[in-house]
């Protein structure tokens, strides 16, 4: 065999080595929040959320989206694990979760025209956002960044309450012991 012909076969033999094996995992699901990421069932897997068990949960949203078509990460990780629930077969009403936006999360809370306005594009957050409300969960904004951008409160969505200030909202739920998630 000439060199030209081995070399191929060494660098392709190295290739197919290189590649990870693929595991056969089940489809992710998204039936509580439907623009949400979804769940993935685990077989076998430890630590799963046992009927009766309730998740009280704060997640800190203070990020904003990669990219304006996209749910800020706060929002998309309380609705992540609401669908987590909901395929494990646990009713909303074992989610006590409350989120607060501030800072650069406070976008996604936008009407969509003020936020067509700003980026261009609908405002993906909108149906999350509702559905959350409808689940139960609490919405917050925090006033004092409102204040500080003088936004006004009218360009956001209806679905979300006017808070004193984040830092109150977290530690006053972080005191009814709720786990903090930051986002």
């Amino acid at each position: 065999m000439s060199r030209s012909i081995v070399a191929a076969c060494i660098l392709l033999t190295t290739l197919l080595a290189a590649q990870p094996l693929a595991a056969k995992w089940g489809a992710a699901k998204s039936p509580a929040i439907a623009g949400a990421d979804g769940y993935v069932v685990i077989p076998g897997a430890a630590i799963k959320p046992q009927a009766g068990q309730v998740f009280k949960a704060i997640f800190d949203s203070n990020k904003a989206a990669d990219k304006p078509t996209q749910l800020v990460p706060g929002l998309n990780m309380a609705g992540s694990e609401l669908n987590a629930l909901a395929v494990e077969g646990l009713p909303p009403t074992n989610a006590k979760f409350v989120v607060v936006f501030h800072g650069p999360a406070m976008d996604g809370l936008l009407k969509d025209a003020a936020y067509k306005a700003k980026f261009g594009v609908p405002n993906p957050n909108l149906k999350a956002l509702a559905a959350m409300k409808k689940a139960g969960v609490e919405l917050y904004v925090c006033g004092q960044n409102l204040a500080a951008e003088n936004w006004d409160p009218k360009t956001l969505t209806p679905d979300v309450t006017v808070a004193t200030d984040a830092l109150i909202v977290l530690m006053t739920y972080q005191a009814r012991g709720y786990s903090l998630m930051s986002f």
